[in-house]
């Protein structure tokens, strides 16, 4: 298969996680090169996500590692044999590569949660409400730009509005509703929208209100994007650059932690919207 300029995320993660069965199997990949007819220096494109590989390979791989969890095998088979074409790259060259990827992330993830304590969820914001956060974090950006960054946030919402919609679970802390990122019409407008969506079956709202007592996790926003199978899941984190993606397990096993510790201090669903109803009714 021909190499690739710039591996996806996505690309990328399928090697990495060739790479784990393998070190996990005790090959280096000289051995497992040879094993399937390979060199080692393609074996390390493959595991950078450099080049691509086919589904008979990693099926081979797989049985040469002595890997039992056939769910994941198929899942990397899918990964691996994928060929979609997704809206997102209409933006390839126009915006970073990490938000094409993490359009694509959403695009794959069989569920989502998200932990936000200064701003509404990217996928519940209103128009006006992405264009102020964007931006105020970006005041340099030429205004063509902010505009696509804004345009590609509200595509990445067919996720959760698409007829087969991705089940989606957010937390967000009182502060985060009341910052009027625009002015008041504007938030109520974000309040209202919020709402809205709360009401929809594949969609769960709680909120964390100030008045919990003690409370120290403020500061632990995060999103996490369940793969088909928990081994791919997916952290996702802000980071200088852009969103840093995370796939260690320990890891992974630490946002799952922290996310069932915030969900049980948050207040139920049906609490959560008549709260944000008051905050409405404040404005």
């Amino acid at each position: 298969m021909p190499r690739r300029r710039q591996p996806t995320a996505r690309q990328e993660r399928l090697g990495i996680e060739l790479r784990k069965l393998r070190e996990a199997a005790g090959f280096k990949a000289l051995d497992a090169a040879a094993l399937v007819g390979s060199s080692s220096a393609q074996m390390s494109q493959i595991e950078s996500g450099i080049a691509g590989v086919s589904e008979e390979r990693v099926r081979s791989l797989a049985a040469h590692y002595s890997c039992a969890d056939d769910k994941l095998v198929d899942a990397l088979v899918a990964m691996a044999t994928d060929r979609t074409h997704g809206w997102w790259e209409k933006y390839r060259g126009l915006l970073p590569t990490r938000f094409l990827d993490l359009a694509e992330l959403e695009h794959h993830c069989a569920y989502r949660l998200d932990v936000e304590f200064l701003h509404v969820p990217g996928l519940f914001q209103t128009e006006d409400y992405a264009r102020a956060v964007s931006s105020y974090r970006f005041p340099e950006l030429p205004t063509n730009e902010l505009e696509l960054r804004v345009r590609h946030r509200m595509e990445r919402k067919v996720i959760i509005e698409d007829p087969a919609p991705t089940p989606y679970e957010a937390v967000i802390h009182e502060a985060a509703l009341r910052i009027r990122v625009g002015d008041r019409a504007a938030t109520r407008t974000q309040l209202d929208r919020v709402l809205e969506l709360s009401e929809a079956d594949h969609i769960t709202v709680r909120v964390i209100p100030f008045d919990l007592d003690g409370f120290a996790g403020a500061s632990n926003a995060m999103m996490y994007a369940g793969g088909p199978v928990p081994k791919l899941d997916t952290a996702v984190r802000d980071a200088p650059h852009g969103a840093g993606f995370i796939d260690s397990e320990p890891q992974l096993g630490a946002f799952r932690t922290l996310f069932r510790m915030v969900e049980a201090v948050s207040l139920e669903p049906a609490r959560s919207r008549d709260f944000i109803h008051q905050l409405t009714k404040e404005l």
